[in-house]
């Protein structure tokens, strides 16, 4: 495991799962724009895996109990472990684990390489879920993706147990001032549940539906004045460099509220059986 960000000494964090808050583990983190989102959703951040200096200075800066685990190349899912300081390694395993992963090799302003081009690290997403076998999986990426990769994404998903929901979410749909549009996947190993739900017309065709709309009032007032002149500071270049490839908290804690409500329903449909077959007669 590559070394992690340097942050404050840490608190021992409970395991995945434990009390109501679901765990997550953030590949790819970037800035932290999807965590932050989730955050504000209900979930926790258990751990970050981020290479480049100044994002990890911002996580360090933002997240300083939460360890960074560095490089994802070199991380052993199964056997690496969280140190909070105390002397007792921690498994990496969460309940969910989100990944914006390099969107480069699928952009559309880009080659388009896919495969070819060494930035793509789906495979990377795959070895991580397939050891940890998470419940959930979260995706971002570009819109691009859904023409290529995407089926690729989707196969692997399915050999790994998983069914998958997506959709295409624009920040300026929820008020803000710019669009920035990204494909979200909400992947789970609940296979009984999607059917459920699509015998209930919940799902359709795979694309998320009845998204709840967010309260927008205010939540704009934040955005950042980076502006465009650099004057000659390499630290304004990545600041650029890091919002412009960040999730949108606010989108993100949309996604977040979505996968919180197919936990709930899951839950509900364990606690519940009959209500499955109520579920499917109102809706035959």
């Amino acid at each position: 495991m590559t070394e992690p960000a340097q942050h404050a000494e840490s608190v021992a964090a409970p395991a995945a799962g434990q009390g109501d808050v679901m765990c997550v583990g953030s590949m790819f983190t970037g800035i932290g724009g999807l965590d932050l989102g989730l955050e504000r959703a209900g979930f926790r951040i258990r751990w970050q895996a981020e290479i480049d200096r100044y994002a990890c200075r911002v996580l360090a800066k933002h997240w300083p109990d939460t360890p960074n685990i560095g490089d994802v190349k070199r991380i052993d899912w199964e056997n690496d472990g969280l140190d909070y300081g105390d002397g007792i390694a921690r498994s990496l395993h969460v309940d969910v684990v989100a990944a914006g992963f390099p969107c480069q090799p699928v952009s559309q302003v880009g080659k388009r390489a896919e495969r070819e081009d060494p930035r793509w690290l789906w495979p990377e997403v795959v070895r991580c879920v397939r050891d940890l076998r998470p419940r959930y999986v979260l995706l971002e990426n570009v819109a691009g993706l859904l023409t290529l990769g995407f089926g690729t994404v989707l196969a692997d998903l399915a050999a790994l147990g998983f069914d998958a929901e997506w959709s295409v979410l624009s920040a300026c749909a929820l008020g803000a001032p710019h669009a920035r549009e990204r494909l979200f996947v909400v992947a789970h190993r609940d296979g009984e549940r999607l059917e459920e739900q699509r015998r209930a017309g919940a799902v359709h065709q795979g694309r998320l539906v009845r998204w709840e709309q967010p309260e927008q009032s205010g939540w704009w007032t934040v955005e950042p004045d980076v502006g465009r002149m650099v004057d000659g500071f390499p630290g304004r270049v990545d600041r650029l460099r890091g919002l412009g490839n960040a999730v949108v908290p606010q989108v993100a804690e949309l996604v977040g509220r979505r996968l919180l409500a197919i936990e709930d329903e899951r839950q509900r449909l364990l606690a519940d059986p009959q209500l499955c077959c109520d579920m499917g007669a109102a809706h035959a």
